[in-house]
């Protein structure tokens, strides 16, 4: 079949990955991969969307059609909200044949009711006729997918279910049709006791029928993994109101939206892409990325995310990030991706069915042999049944899926939760970490500084304080200046303006307010101008030990008070440690900032161990002397310093808030850098490898079990034989159950 193949590129997640998936056979190059990220606004009706197979990531194409390896249908790469072609087409070929199917049955196996009414009615070769021209339709027009698919198969040297499914029915099919037609040429084994040759119409168009059935249960099941991008590509905003340089306003089309154009967005609606607050004040719904749902205050300089709800507010924001750019748009890429990479357990079900469908038609070659020659009278007629049941019932087709269906709907669960998982791969891992290495800066704690503790001498008043000190820190670039300017205003002091200002090196800044001398500096800063501190000496310690940096402020001539700045510790975190240490988990920080600070922030957070004034270079070294020791890491991080030891870990967990270099070198995302995701990862990831287990094992049971059944072996025994007709119906359900239970994973409780 010639396929319209998009350009191969090389994707780091399938470097590993075996191209041989047929014992030992050669594979043509069909490994296509998708350039780049989803833009959202080319969502639905994208005439070059990708396709690519659910057991087979690899393999990727413009457009629909069937894998070259499994002969599976293609789906597309990101869902589409357009009509699934294949299951349409599968539902009309299922329909008909059930239409033809049915009297068929009721023609071949009628003289099983009280009477035998169908003898009675019609003559063996009216009857013969009857289910020949009713099995055309169903085994030529029906079937005929099965048959190109097998053809396919042979093509590629890529044996799979396909194979099996249309070598069994095109069997049954040609020899009744031989029967029907050329009687005459059949030899008395095939014949039974009234001399007949015996034809098997009705077990053709019932496998057919069956096995139809099952391709559109699992097709319509497999929609249901895909729901969490369709839900995901259906927040995103369809329109954005556009503030033009003139003043007027206009609604446009989402993807119209350019980098810097000012939008206005009203109460009630969706913040059509990234950006950030230029005027106005509202509280935001972010429960779609965060999966909280108390809304988050929004006002002037704050950062707002695509897709997000706005409250009761109006707000006028600027667009930072656009189309593919946007979190929503990489949210959806990665879980796409993440979908469709391969877990390290799949290795065993892909040699397993490497080798399966070889030794399934050399086991129903000897079935029909042994039939043949020591079968009971018509030999011929058992051996065919029982060698087409073989072919049937032993599709591999559960077996192929087991795993990648579970993934597949534990990616989506995560990204509900604010989980996105990279790949399959570190869905396996996560549940086997041992120890978690944290980040101190933007990880454990919000990554900024703030004002959190202001404490002044006798007879001077908190806001006066505050208002000198801020004012003054006003024409300070430094971060710590920032922190307490903020401070400041969101306690509403009004700043004044400041003349004289100076800044003096390694001590702090100094100049006039309201015509008073302010100074706010270190105890350097107080000893040049002979200000006594003594006073303060002690807080100042006790505050350092807690991790903030202390600065003394002098108005006039004396010290006025100590103010006290730091990088707070998230509301989450705590909560977030306890749970990680009930986990089993050990938790060692690994930070930067000096011993002092990063020992206070341990000690409140009750943290295992700590490793403190590292470089970026030595982090790296940090994790791998835990893996020397026979640990399994994982590493939580946010900046582009924590890279290196994010791809060093066996997982790396990145803080959705933090840097784009971070989130691409990690292989879970927390989007809105809560360390309780972590948890929610490590449970979702026992699920899910139980989940498969138990795919695969039912999956391993049923096919070990089903073909020496079909084969006969309970015969001698038990007088026991296994109709092709009750081999399809098995064959088809094993799979929608295995894909029932994948999407069990959908309701598990995090």
């Amino acid at each position: 079949m010639k396929r319209d193949m998009e350009e191969t590129t090389s994707n780091p997640q399938s470097d590993n990955r075996s191209e041989n998936n047929g014992g030992g056979c050669k594979h043509h190059d069909h490994a296509h991969h998708s350039h780049g990220k989803k833009d959202l606004s080319n969502a639905s009706g994208d005439s070059d969307a990708i396709y690519t197979c659910p057991m087979h990531p690899e393999v990727r194409q413009k457009g629909p059609g069937s894998c070259p390896k499994c002969g599976m249908a293609l789906e597309p790469l990101f869902a589409e909200d357009s009509e699934n072609l294949e299951l349409k087409d599968m539902t009309r070929r299922f329909w008909l044949a059930a239409f033809f199917t049915f009297p068929l049955v009721i023609i071949a196996m009628g003289d099983l009711l009280p009477g035998q009414p169908i003898s009675k009615a019609l003559s063996p070769n009216i009857r013969v006729m009857l289910e020949f021209f009713l099995a055309i339709p169903v085994c030529l027009w029906s079937a005929w997918p099965f048959y190109t698919r097998a053809i396919d198969s042979l093509k590629n040297r890529s044996l799979n279910m396909f194979t099996l499914i249309g070598l069994g029915v095109s069997v049954a099919f040609v020899y009744s049709v031989v029967a029907t037609l050329l009687p005459d040429i059949f030899p008395s084994s095939f014949r039974d006791e009234s001399g007949h040759v015996a034809v098997y119409f009705e077990a053709a168009g019932v496998i057919v029928t069956l096995i139809l059935l099952g391709q559109v249960l699992e097709l319509r099941a497999r929609t249901q993994t895909s729901e969490a991008i369709k839900k995901l590509l259906g927040l995103a905003a369809k329109t954005a109101r556009r503030i033009n340089a003139d003043g007027t306003e206009e609604d446009v089309p989402l993807e119209s939206v350019q980098l810097g154009d000012h939008l206005r967005v009203r109460p009630g609606e969706k913040i059509p892409v990234d950006g950030v607050v230029l005027e106005g004040k509202s509280s935001v719904d972010e429960s779609m990325i965060s999966g909280e749902p108390i809304p988050v205050e929004k006002s002037e300089g704050e950062s707002v995310v695509g897709a997000t709800v706005n409250g009761t507010g109006s707000l006028i924001m600027r667009a930072e990030k656009v189309g593919a750019e946007t979190l929503l748009s990489r949210i959806v890429h990665m879980v796409a991706e993440a979908q469709r990479s391969r877990a390290p357990i799949q290795k065993l079900a892909d040699v397993v069915s490497g080798y399966f469908v070889p030794v399934v038609i050399v086991i129903a070659v000897l079935t029909f042999a042994v039939w043949g020659i020591w079968g009971p009278d018509p030999k011929m007629a058992h051996a065919l049944i029982n060698a087409v049941a073989v072919l049937i019932i032993a599709c591999p087709c559960a077996l192929g899926l087991a795993t990648p269906m579970s993934i597949m709907v534990a990616t989506g669960r995560g990204a509900g939760l604010g989980v996105l998982f990279k790949s399959a791969e570190s869905i396996e891992v996560m549940r086997k970490v041992t120890t978690l290495v944290v980040d101190k800066t933007g990880t454990l704690t919000e990554g900024k500084p703030k004002l959190v503790s202001v404490n002044t001498a006798e007879g001077v008043s908190e806001e006066h304080f505050l208002k000198a000190v801020a004012s003054i820190e006003k024409g300070s670039e430094h971060p710590l200046a920032a922190a307490i300017v903020t401070g400041a205003k969101d306690r509403s002091i009004e700043l004044t303006d400041v003349t004289n200002f100076e800044s003096v090196t390694g001590k702090g800044v100094k100049g006039l307010v309201d015509g008073q001398s302010v100074s706010l500096g270190n105890s350097a800063m107080m000893e040049s101008l002979g200000l006594p501190y003594g006073v303060f000496e002690d807080m100042a310690d006790n505050l350092r030990a807690e991790g903030q940096t202390v600065m003394f402020a002098a108005i006039g001539d004396k010290v006025a008070g100590i103010i006290g700045v730091a990088d707070p510790i998230k509301d989450t975190t705590p909560g977030a440690i306890k749970s990680l240490h009930a986990e089993g988990l050990k938790v060692v920080m690994l930070t930067g900032d000096n011993k002092t600070t990063a020992m206070a922030v341990a000690k409140k957070l009750n943290i295992d161990d700590v490793i403190a004034d590292v470089l970026p270079e030595q982090k790296v070294e940090a994790v791998t002397k835990l893996q020397d020791q026979g640990e399994v890491v994982a590493m939580a991080g946010d900046g582009i310093n924590d890279a290196p030891a994010l791809a060093k870990a066996q997982v790396g967990i990145a803080m959705g808030t933090g840097t784009d270099v971070a989130m691409e070198s990690a292989g879970v995302t927390l989007v809105k850098g809560d360390l309780r995701g972590i948890v929610r990862a490590r449970r979702l990831s026992r699920a899910t490898m139980s989940n498969i287990k138990q795919n695969l094992f039912f999956a391993f049971v049923y096919n070990a079990a089903g073909v020496p059944v079909a084969a006969g072996v309970l015969y001698p025994f038990f007088g026991i034989l296994l109709s092709p007709m009750i081999a399809a119906a098995a064959m088809s359900f094993s799979s929608v159950s295995v894909i029932g239970n994948a999407l069990r994973l959908k309701k598990v409780t995090i």
